[in-house]
């Protein structure tokens, strides 16, 4: 009776799964849909959500370049440094709210403009990795003319790289390379940020059928005052090909100026990134070549989605940078100041700061050009890692930022200091080319989507067992079957066994989570933002975690200088990330948690039908 028993709930268990895996696969966002990803992935980041450990991108530490690109890339790293420490104000361009001509002319004739366009267009044709070299020089220098130069070939003409005809980009990338025309990445409106699909700027086809008809604006564009060419997406009327209804389609078009109808706001005045130019673009009745579609007609989504994934490494090596260059600061003031007879790097408080600066940028580092060199040889799954790289980067540089300033003390809020410009400037990165609130849904929503997948079949594969009883345990091994027992431990350096085995003991302990989680609440998935949130931080320390290891081992095995240094950086790392995994894990669907999460959402119900902060002032008045 009691086999009986424990059969009836395996394959309840069983129908469960396949019902909510259905149901929460169903329920995922368009914007997350749209995301293709495979149903078997080499990614780690992928399968960790499995509880799975795919090792063969994470591990060995990937290293891309020739001996000829190392030479190449050595010789652009000093004039480059050269011309933002001797030439380049970044000081006098945040107070003037411009980057100057003279440094425009300069950075065009140092090729800045151009880095990635292959040198037959007359770009420099850098790799991913060279790229993110050079980008974290302006990151350390200028964060300003950093954006003013990412904008332009990070997203502003990066769709013609990536997505562009032959024609297309013999005819706009030596222009924009060479810096005589400037590129823009033109999506965001009034009523769409993060919901790309809302946009409402709207193109029709002449009755000839010879060009498309643009009207409609953009907010908040980088180098929209400047730009001669601009990357503008735009709602479409395309035919259904199973219904035969015309519906609204997002379609990505090439936009000059020079076409007539395209106006510009004044440049808007900023927090920070003053230097950079930002403004509103209007299109109206802007004549655009049917040559001029970029990509697929209908396909604009997909367009702008390719660009921004392919686009992201790049912020975690200019942060870098910058996290770089005030850690140096703050070291050398903490080594210059005396204070109770003592140099102020001696004390605990101190020391403990200087630490986790330097952690939080070694794993900025770590995930950046992990990122940048996988990417070069040819990886194509990377949408989850580039986000994780994205978040990280713009938390930690904030961090960075705000822990240079404490140890400074009244110094550090001093502008001399050039501490106060960093922060301002590093404020926006949490928020553009994709909130880190939405980009935490989607590292949760696509691992689960892949999870779910595989869920999905072994659900299937279990409603034809013979399956006896089942506990979360017992369900967890039936379900994932991978031995992850020498995954980690068997790829790294003898010293770092220690660290490995706490990345080991983490990967399965998410996998499962995700299993429950999944199973739980099926299409109820999207709607526990609360949960997804909480699993997004365990990607992005599982994920910067292993990076780390892999970095660290790579180091000890070519026997670096600083390997033993870094050995203490990655146990660091590795050490702090997986206790806050297991508690993270531990607490979050426990009735304690659970409940608090039905507090955030009635206090924030109530203060929203108040209008803000509700309770009573302690004096009554």
């Amino acid at each position: 009776m009691a086999s009986s028993l424990c059969r009836q709930v395996a394959k309840s268990c069983a129908n469960q799964a396949r019902k909510s895996v259905v149901q929460s696969m169903a329920a995922v966002p368009t914007t997350i849909q749209q995301r293709s990803i495979s149903d078997e992935s080499p990614s780690f980041a992928l399968n960790m959500f499995r509880g799975d450990i795919k090792t063969s991108e994470v591990f060995p530490y990937p290293q891309v370049l020739s001996g000829e690109q190392s030479d190449e890339t050595r010789m652009l790293v000093d004039p480059t440094t050269k011309f933002f420490e001797d030439v380049n104000d970044a000081a006098h361009n945040d107070d003037v709210a411009e980057v100057p001509a003279d440094i425009m002319k300069g950075l065009a004739e140092l090729g800045a403009f151009g880095l990635q366009v292959p040198a037959s267009h007359g770009g420099l044709g850098l790799t991913n990795t060279q790229y993110a070299r050079l980008t974290e020089i302006v990151g350390a220098h200028d964060l300003g003319v950093g954006i003013q130069i990412g904008a332009h070939q990070s997203i502003g003409f990066k769709g013609i790289l990536l997505c562009g005809t032959e024609e297309q980009k013999a005819k706009y990338l030596p222009k924009v390379a060479s810096g005589e025309w400037v590129a823009a990445f033109c999506l965001t409106e009034p009523t769409s940020g993060s919901d790309a699909n809302s946009i409402r700027c709207r193109a029709v086809p002449s009755e000839d059928g010879s060009h498309y008809i643009l009207n409609g604006g953009k907010i908040w564009i980088s180098n929209g005052s400047i730009a001669e060419v601009m990357t503008v997406f735009a709602q479409t009327p395309v035919k259904d090909e199973k219904t035969g209804k015309t519906v609204d389609k997002v379609t990505a078009f090439i936009v000059q100026r020079s076409f007539g109808g395209v106006t510009s706001g004044a440049p808007e005045k900023k927090m920070g990134i003053k230097a950079s130019n930002t403004s509103e673009v209007y299109f109206d009745n802007v004549k655009i070549p049917k040559e001029n579609v970029l990509g697929d007609y209908g396909k604009g989504f997909k367009v702008a989605m390719n660009i921004l994934n392919n686009g992201r490494f790049g912020m975690g090596a200019a942060l870098t940078g910058s996290m770089k260059k005030m850690i140096a600061q703050a070291t050398q003031f903490a080594t210059d100041r005396t204070q109770f007879n003592q140099k102020i790097e001696s004390f605990g408080a101190i020391q403990e700061k200087l630490a986790r600066m330097s952690a939080a940028c070694y794993m900025t580092e770590s995930i950046a050009y992990m990122l940048s060199s996988n990417m070069d040889r040819g990886v194509t799954e990377f949408q989850v890692e580039a986000a994780i790289g994205k978040v990280f980067a713009s938390e930690a540089a904030w961090m960075v930022a705000d822990e240079a300033i404490q140890i400074h003390g009244g110094m550090g809020f001093m502008k001399e200091t050039g501490l106060e410009r960093v922060v301002r400037d590093l404020r926006i990165f949490r928020i553009f080319e994709g909130t880190n609130e939405i980009l935490r849904l989607l590292i949760a929503l696509t691992g689960c989507q892949y999870a779910g997948v595989a869920l999905k079949q072994q659900a299937k594969a279990m409603g034809k067992l013979d399956v006896g009883a089942i506990s979360d345990y017992t369900r967890r091994q039936l379900f994932w079957s991978t031995d992850n027992s020498t995954g980690i431990s068997g790829s790294v350096h003898p010293d770092m066994l220690y660290a490995a085995k706490l990345a080991e003991r983490c990967v399965p302990a998410f996998g499962a989570a995700i299993t429950s989680f999944l199973s739980e609440h099926g299409k109820g998935i999207v709607d526990q933002q609360f949960a997804l949130k909480h699993y997004a931080n365990c990607a992005i320390d599982l994920y910067g975690m292993v990076a780390s290891i892999s970095r660290c081992s790579h180091a000890l095995e070519q026997g670096l200088p600083t390997a033993q240094h870094e050995k203490v950086l990655a146990e660091f790392i590795a050490t702090e990330s997986s206790t806050r995994i297991m508690n993270t894990l531990k607490s979050i669907g426990s009735i304690e948690q659970l409940d608090n999460y039905q507090r955030m959402t009635h206090l924030a119900k109530q203060m929203v039908e108040q209008g803000g902060y509700v309770a009573t002032h302690p004096l009554g008045f």
